[in-house]
């Protein structure tokens, strides 16, 4: 039935959903960072009383691994582990910047162009990556120090969507008409829907050894965070 559960503390906003078949059925989310942690385990538990589900009925549980705060990855890869070592389920691990990107593609629509999803890192530092449409890398996810020349070479021939925290360092000091500062909400749907790709090609984490992408050694979003 692909009945999953989709958690995700890896940034500012937490959402905790609950899909069928890449669908959200019911979705949560907290604005406050410094209680994702008292947040998590009453949301799921809210999840399930208000859709009417018993937790037993769940195929699988996804958690965005990172790259994000510290606190809150190692919190949702916790979460995600219990449950699924209590009920034997498999866990599907997804990365915190495809699901912004693919959040960016769906409210965008632009297939000839480029799309740039940004953590905030502290300083001048962000989390990036880059995608096509089809949510292929073109430049892997890391850790990257921003001036006025990065991505010079690409935005020489397209157009970019940068979005997400980071972004908002990078509309400061770059003057491009290729780049396009896009205030796209990361959606429970993109998440839903990468969680359910991996369930059906069976692309789980091996519970016992998977572990949050930090990218950095320690890093967090806000004091607490």
């Amino acid at each position: 039935m692909a009945l999953l559960l989709n958690i995700d503390t890896a940034t500012e906003i937490a959402t905790i959903s609950i899909s069928k078949r890449g669908t959200i059925i019911k979705a949560i989310t907290n604005n406050n960072q410094k209680n994702h942690a008292s947040f998590l385990q009453p949301a799921i538990k809210n999840l399930l009383q208000k859709t009417n589900l018993s937790i037993s009925k769940l195929n699988a549980i996804a958690v965005t691994a990172g790259p994000g705060s510290y606190t809150g990855l190692r919190v949702g890869m916790a979460s995600a582990k219990g449950l699924c070592y209590a009920l034997n389920i498999p866990m599907i691990t997804i990365n915190t910047l495809e699901v912004m990107g693919l959040s960016s593609i769906r409210q965008t629509q632009d297939h000839s162009a480029l799309y740039c999803p940004m953590i905030d890192a502290r300083r001048m530092e962000v989390f990036t990556a880059v995608y096509d449409h089809h949510l292929t890398e073109i430049i892997k996810p890391s850790s990257m120090i921003l001036d006025d020349g990065v991505f010079k070479d690409l935005l020489q021939i397209n157009k970019i969507y940068f979005s997400g925290s980071g972004a908002v360092k990078m509309k400061k000091i770059l003057d491009n008409k290729n780049a396009v500062f896009a205030d796209n909400e990361v959606t429970p749907d993109s998440m839903a829907e990468l969680s359910y790709i991996n369930y059906i090609k069976k692309h789980f984490a091996n519970v016992s050894s998977a572990s949050p992408i930090y990218l950095k050694e320690f890093y967090t979003l806000s004091p607490g965070g």
